[in-house]
Protein backbone atom coordinates (compact mmCIF):
# COMPACT_ATOMS: atom_id res chain seq x y z
CA UNK A 1 0.00 0.00 0.00
CA UNK A 2 1.48 3.62 -1.04
CA UNK A 3 -0.01 7.00 0.11
CA UNK A 4 0.62 10.11 -0.94
CA UNK A 5 -0.05 13.04 1.08
CA UNK A 6 -0.17 16.67 -0.78
CA UNK A 7 0.21 20.03 1.75
CA UNK A 8 1.97 22.58 -0.23
CA UNK A 9 1.11 25.50 1.56
CA UNK A 10 2.77 27.29 4.40
CA UNK A 11 4.69 25.59 7.08
CA UNK A 12 1.74 25.61 9.99
CA UNK A 13 -0.48 23.38 7.34
CA UNK A 14 1.94 21.18 6.78
CA UNK A 15 2.66 20.42 10.57
CA UNK A 16 -1.52 20.50 10.61
CA UNK A 17 -1.18 17.75 8.22
CA UNK A 18 0.72 15.30 10.03
CA UNK A 19 -1.81 13.39 12.29
CA UNK A 20 -2.76 11.76 9.01
CA UNK A 21 0.64 10.47 8.80
CA UNK A 22 0.14 9.36 12.47
CA UNK A 23 -2.96 7.83 11.84
CA UNK A 24 -2.18 6.02 8.70
CA UNK A 25 0.90 4.84 9.94
CA UNK A 26 -1.32 2.89 12.78
CA UNK A 27 -3.63 2.06 10.62
CA UNK A 28 -1.61 0.79 8.16
CA UNK A 29 1.78 -0.25 9.74
CA UNK A 30 3.22 -1.86 6.40
CA UNK A 31 2.56 1.40 4.38
CA UNK A 32 4.22 3.29 2.39
CA UNK A 33 3.65 7.07 3.33
CA UNK A 34 4.78 10.05 1.25
CA UNK A 35 4.54 13.65 1.64
CA UNK A 36 4.49 16.64 -0.77
CA UNK A 37 5.42 20.26 0.40
CA UNK A 38 6.67 23.13 -0.83
CA UNK A 39 10.53 23.77 -0.88
CA UNK A 40 11.56 25.39 2.39
CA UNK A 41 9.94 23.28 4.56
CA UNK A 42 11.10 20.30 3.77
CA UNK A 43 13.06 19.90 7.50
CA UNK A 44 10.29 19.49 9.08
CA UNK A 45 9.75 15.69 8.77
CA UNK A 46 13.72 15.33 8.63
CA UNK A 47 14.02 12.16 10.39
CA UNK A 48 10.17 11.33 10.48
CA UNK A 49 9.81 7.16 11.44
CA UNK A 50 6.18 6.89 9.03
CA UNK A 51 7.97 8.89 6.10
CA UNK A 52 9.57 7.59 3.59
CA UNK A 53 9.78 9.99 0.70
CA UNK A 54 9.75 13.49 0.67
CA UNK A 55 8.62 14.91 -2.73
CA UNK A 56 9.35 18.69 -2.51
CA UNK A 57 7.74 21.47 -5.44
CA UNK A 58 9.56 24.80 -5.27
CA UNK A 59 7.26 27.00 -6.30
CA UNK A 60 9.63 30.60 -6.50
CA UNK A 61 11.69 29.02 -9.47
CA UNK A 62 10.83 27.33 -12.76
CA UNK A 63 6.40 26.54 -10.78
CA UNK A 64 5.07 25.20 -13.69
CA UNK A 65 8.08 23.34 -14.80
CA UNK A 66 8.59 21.83 -11.30
CA UNK A 67 4.83 20.96 -11.53
CA UNK A 68 5.22 18.63 -14.82
CA UNK A 69 8.21 17.67 -13.29
CA UNK A 70 6.68 16.76 -10.30
CA UNK A 71 3.68 14.91 -11.68
CA UNK A 72 5.85 12.69 -13.71
CA UNK A 73 7.60 11.75 -10.82
CA UNK A 74 3.84 10.81 -9.03
CA UNK A 75 2.87 8.84 -11.50
CA UNK A 76 5.87 7.03 -11.58
CA UNK A 77 5.16 5.88 -8.10
CA UNK A 78 1.90 4.52 -8.67
CA UNK A 79 0.49 5.20 -5.47
CA UNK A 80 -2.31 3.41 -4.38
CA UNK A 81 -4.16 7.03 -2.64
CA UNK A 82 -3.40 10.27 -3.22
CA UNK A 83 -4.80 12.24 -0.20
CA UNK A 84 -4.68 16.37 -1.19
CA UNK A 85 -4.80 18.68 2.40
CA UNK A 86 -5.41 21.55 0.08
CA UNK A 87 -8.22 23.62 -1.74
CA UNK A 88 -6.40 24.77 -4.32
CA UNK A 89 -6.19 24.53 -8.07
CA UNK A 90 -2.56 23.49 -8.62
CA UNK A 91 -2.81 20.61 -5.62
CA UNK A 92 -6.04 19.77 -7.42
CA UNK A 93 -4.39 19.08 -10.85
CA UNK A 94 -1.23 16.99 -9.37
CA UNK A 95 -3.79 14.85 -7.67
CA UNK A 96 -5.92 14.13 -10.93
CA UNK A 97 -3.06 13.65 -12.63
CA UNK A 98 -0.99 11.45 -10.69
CA UNK A 99 -2.27 8.26 -12.08
CA UNK A 100 -3.82 7.24 -8.68
CA UNK A 101 -7.60 5.74 -8.99
CA UNK A 102 -8.30 6.65 -5.40
CA UNK A 103 -7.86 10.66 -5.10
CA UNK A 104 -9.54 12.12 -1.89
CA UNK A 105 -9.76 15.73 -1.53
CA UNK A 106 -11.99 18.41 -0.58
CA UNK A 107 -15.08 19.08 -2.36
CA UNK A 108 -13.55 22.59 -2.42
CA UNK A 109 -11.12 22.64 -4.61
CA UNK A 110 -11.75 23.29 -8.20
CA UNK A 111 -10.77 19.99 -9.74
CA UNK A 112 -12.66 18.29 -6.81
CA UNK A 113 -15.31 16.67 -9.64
CA UNK A 114 -12.45 15.10 -10.94
CA UNK A 115 -11.29 13.40 -7.22
CA UNK A 116 -12.81 9.70 -6.99
CA UNK A 117 -13.65 11.14 -3.26
CA UNK A 118 -15.15 14.73 -2.27
CA UNK A 119 -15.05 15.84 2.13
CA UNK A 120 -16.42 18.53 2.71
CA UNK A 121 -14.51 21.38 4.75
CA UNK A 122 -16.42 23.47 6.94
CA UNK A 123 -15.70 26.15 9.52
CA UNK A 124 -16.84 25.90 12.79
CA UNK A 125 -18.35 28.72 15.22
CA UNK A 126 -17.40 29.64 18.48
CA UNK A 127 -20.28 27.42 19.73
CA UNK A 128 -18.99 24.91 17.75
CA UNK A 129 -15.34 24.65 16.60
CA UNK A 130 -13.77 22.55 14.40
CA UNK A 131 -10.16 22.17 14.20
CA UNK A 132 -7.82 21.90 11.45
CA UNK A 133 -6.69 18.77 11.89
CA UNK A 134 -10.66 17.71 12.16
CA UNK A 135 -10.82 18.74 8.76
CA UNK A 136 -7.83 16.86 7.49
CA UNK A 137 -8.51 13.62 9.46
CA UNK A 138 -11.83 13.62 7.86
CA UNK A 139 -9.92 13.20 4.40
CA UNK A 140 -9.04 9.32 6.14
CA UNK A 141 -11.80 8.56 8.13
CA UNK A 142 -13.11 5.82 5.59
CA UNK A 143 -9.69 4.47 5.29
CA UNK A 144 -9.13 4.60 9.27
CA UNK A 145 -11.57 5.59 11.98
CA UNK A 146 -13.08 8.67 13.42
CA UNK A 147 -10.91 9.43 16.41
CA UNK A 148 -8.96 12.28 16.88
CA UNK A 149 -5.11 12.19 16.65
CA UNK A 150 -2.36 15.35 17.30
CA UNK A 151 -0.02 16.48 14.68
CA UNK A 152 3.45 15.15 15.96
CA UNK A 153 7.11 16.43 14.94
CA UNK A 154 9.81 14.63 15.66
CA UNK A 155 13.06 16.16 16.60
CA UNK A 156 16.46 14.19 16.58
CA UNK A 157 18.96 13.70 19.68
CA UNK A 158 21.27 16.22 18.40
CA UNK A 159 18.46 18.94 18.11
CA UNK A 160 17.51 18.10 21.92
CA UNK A 161 20.91 18.32 22.61
CA UNK A 162 20.85 21.72 21.09
CA UNK A 163 18.13 23.02 22.48
CA UNK A 164 19.27 22.05 25.91
CA UNK A 165 22.23 23.56 25.44
CA UNK A 166 20.82 27.17 24.85
CA UNK A 167 18.58 26.48 27.55
CA UNK A 168 21.71 26.37 30.19
CA UNK A 169 19.66 24.68 32.90
CA UNK A 170 17.79 27.87 33.10
CA UNK A 171 13.88 28.57 33.45
CA UNK A 172 12.72 30.34 30.69
CA UNK A 173 9.68 30.89 27.67
CA UNK A 174 10.22 31.80 24.11
CA UNK A 175 8.46 34.15 22.25
CA UNK A 176 7.79 33.86 18.66
CA UNK A 177 6.71 37.71 17.84
CA UNK A 178 6.42 37.39 13.92
CA UNK A 179 4.07 36.68 11.40
CA UNK A 180 3.50 35.97 7.62
CA UNK A 181 0.52 38.51 8.03
CA UNK A 182 0.57 41.44 9.74
CA UNK A 183 -2.79 41.53 11.46
CA UNK A 184 -1.80 38.47 12.87
CA UNK A 185 0.95 39.55 14.13
CA UNK A 186 1.01 41.32 17.96
CA UNK A 187 2.33 44.50 18.19
CA UNK A 188 6.51 45.19 19.01
CA UNK A 189 5.36 47.59 21.75
CA UNK A 190 3.02 45.05 23.26
CA UNK A 191 5.72 42.90 23.19
CA UNK A 192 8.24 44.86 24.26
CA UNK A 193 5.60 45.00 27.67
CA UNK A 194 5.50 41.63 28.03
CA UNK A 195 8.44 40.99 28.46
CA UNK A 196 9.14 43.68 31.04
CA UNK A 197 6.61 42.39 32.64
CA UNK A 198 7.61 39.04 32.96
CA UNK A 199 9.36 37.46 36.11
CA UNK A 200 12.73 38.36 36.39
CA UNK A 201 13.80 34.59 37.04
CA UNK A 202 12.71 33.46 33.52
CA UNK A 203 15.09 34.23 30.48
CA UNK A 204 13.87 34.69 27.18
CA UNK A 205 14.53 33.16 23.93
CA UNK A 206 13.20 35.92 21.21
CA UNK A 207 12.25 32.74 18.12
CA UNK A 208 12.08 33.23 14.37
CA UNK A 209 13.65 32.80 10.90
CA UNK A 210 16.32 34.76 9.43
CA UNK A 211 14.27 37.33 8.00
CA UNK A 212 12.41 37.60 11.51
CA UNK A 213 16.10 38.79 12.95
CA UNK A 214 16.04 42.73 12.66
CA UNK A 215 12.80 42.67 14.45
CA UNK A 216 13.82 40.49 17.24
CA UNK A 217 16.89 42.52 18.15
CA UNK A 218 14.98 46.02 18.09
CA UNK A 219 12.37 43.92 20.55
CA UNK A 220 15.56 42.57 22.41
CA UNK A 221 17.14 45.91 22.60
CA UNK A 222 13.65 48.38 23.11
CA UNK A 223 12.84 45.76 26.42
CA UNK A 224 15.65 47.07 28.14
CA UNK A 225 16.55 43.43 29.44
CA UNK A 226 19.65 42.66 27.08
CA UNK A 227 21.02 40.18 29.84
CA UNK A 228 17.96 38.38 29.94
CA UNK A 229 16.61 38.27 26.55
CA UNK A 230 18.26 36.09 23.56
CA UNK A 231 17.73 36.35 19.72
CA UNK A 232 17.45 33.19 18.50
CA UNK A 233 15.85 34.05 15.23
CA UNK A 234 17.73 32.83 12.01
CA UNK A 235 19.83 30.93 14.20
CA UNK A 236 17.98 27.60 14.85
CA UNK A 237 16.25 24.99 12.36
CA UNK A 238 12.06 24.26 12.38
CA UNK A 239 13.04 20.77 14.49
CA UNK A 240 15.66 22.63 17.22
CA UNK A 241 13.05 25.56 17.41
CA UNK A 242 10.56 22.70 18.77
CA UNK A 243 12.99 21.41 20.78
CA UNK A 244 13.45 24.45 22.59
CA UNK A 245 9.86 24.69 23.00
CA UNK A 246 9.12 21.23 24.39
CA UNK A 247 10.84 22.52 27.40
CA UNK A 248 9.94 25.84 27.94
CA UNK A 249 8.00 27.32 30.94
CA UNK A 250 5.45 29.09 28.53
CA UNK A 251 5.67 29.76 25.05
CA UNK A 252 4.12 32.91 23.83
CA UNK A 253 3.10 33.00 19.93
CA UNK A 254 1.02 34.38 17.35
CA UNK A 255 -2.06 32.72 15.21
CA UNK A 256 1.33 31.29 13.01
CA UNK A 257 3.60 28.03 12.92
CA UNK A 258 4.97 27.88 16.03
CA UNK A 259 1.77 28.11 17.67
CA UNK A 260 1.17 24.55 15.63
CA UNK A 261 5.02 23.43 17.12
CA UNK A 262 3.74 24.05 19.96
CA UNK A 263 1.14 21.54 19.76
CA UNK A 264 3.21 19.19 17.91
CA UNK A 265 5.55 18.73 20.97
CA UNK A 266 2.39 19.19 23.24
CA UNK A 267 4.54 22.15 24.62
CA UNK A 268 3.35 24.81 27.06
CA UNK A 269 1.81 27.63 24.75
CA UNK A 270 -0.27 31.00 25.27
CA UNK A 271 -1.65 31.83 21.42
CA UNK A 272 -2.87 35.69 20.95
CA UNK A 273 -5.09 35.92 18.20
CA UNK A 274 -5.49 39.30 16.84
CA UNK A 275 -7.19 39.82 13.63
CA UNK A 276 -8.03 35.82 13.04
CA UNK A 277 -10.84 34.27 15.43
CA UNK A 278 -10.66 30.73 17.47
CA UNK A 279 -13.53 29.35 15.61
CA UNK A 280 -11.17 29.09 12.32
CA UNK A 281 -10.22 26.27 13.72
CA UNK A 282 -6.20 26.84 14.28
CA UNK A 283 -6.43 27.01 18.18
CA UNK A 284 -4.03 25.47 20.15
CA UNK A 285 -3.84 21.28 21.07
CA UNK A 286 -1.26 21.51 23.93
CA UNK A 287 -2.86 19.94 27.11
CA UNK A 288 -1.47 23.27 29.05
CA UNK A 289 -2.68 25.67 26.52
CA UNK A 290 -4.73 28.83 26.96
CA UNK A 291 -5.86 31.50 24.11
CA UNK A 292 -5.91 35.11 24.37
CA UNK A 293 -8.29 37.59 22.47
CA UNK A 294 -9.91 40.89 22.86
CA UNK A 295 -12.70 41.11 25.30
CA UNK A 296 -15.09 43.06 23.52
CA UNK A 297 -16.20 42.30 19.90
CA UNK A 298 -15.63 44.40 16.84
CA UNK A 299 -17.77 44.53 13.96
CA UNK A 300 -14.11 44.17 11.38
CA UNK A 301 -12.78 41.05 13.44
CA UNK A 302 -12.48 38.57 11.87
CA UNK A 303 -11.34 40.50 9.06
CA UNK A 304 -9.94 37.79 6.99
CA UNK A 305 -9.10 34.01 7.28
CA UNK A 306 -5.21 34.88 7.40
CA UNK A 307 -5.10 38.69 7.53
CA UNK A 308 -3.60 41.86 5.90
CA UNK A 309 -0.38 43.60 5.71
CA UNK A 310 -2.14 46.29 7.33
CA UNK A 311 -5.10 46.65 9.41
CA UNK A 312 -7.87 47.89 6.97
CA UNK A 313 -9.75 49.86 9.68
CA UNK A 314 -6.20 51.53 10.77
CA UNK A 315 -6.53 51.30 14.17
CA UNK A 316 -5.86 47.77 15.14
CA UNK A 317 -7.85 47.17 18.20
CA UNK A 318 -7.89 43.67 17.89
CA UNK A 319 -4.80 43.63 19.32
CA UNK A 320 -3.95 46.99 20.79
CA UNK A 321 -6.44 46.46 23.16
CA UNK A 322 -5.44 42.85 24.38
CA UNK A 323 -4.40 42.93 27.79
CA UNK A 324 -0.88 42.01 28.85
CA UNK A 325 -2.57 40.88 32.09
CA UNK A 326 -4.68 38.65 30.30
CA UNK A 327 -1.73 36.98 29.05
CA UNK A 328 0.32 36.99 32.24
CA UNK A 329 -2.95 34.92 33.53
CA UNK A 330 -3.46 31.50 31.88
CA UNK A 331 -7.04 30.75 30.68
CA UNK A 332 -7.46 27.21 30.52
Amino acid sequence: MKFLLIQTAFIGDVVLATPLVEKLHRFYPGAQIDFLLRKGNEKLLQGHPYVQKVLIWDKKQGKYSNLLRLVRQIRGEHYDYVINCQRFMASGLLTVLSGSRQTIGFAKNPLSWRFSTRIGHHFGTAAQPVHEVQRNLDLIEKLTDGSFERPKLYPSPPDFAKAAAIANQRAYVCIAPTSVWFTKQFPAHKWVDLIQHLPAHLHVFLLGGPDDAAACAALRIDSGRLEAVTNLSGQLSLLESAALMQTATMNYVNDSAPLHFASAMNAPVTAIFCSTIPAFGFTPLSDRSSMVEIQQPLSCRPCGLHGYKACPQGHFNCAEQISIADILHEKE
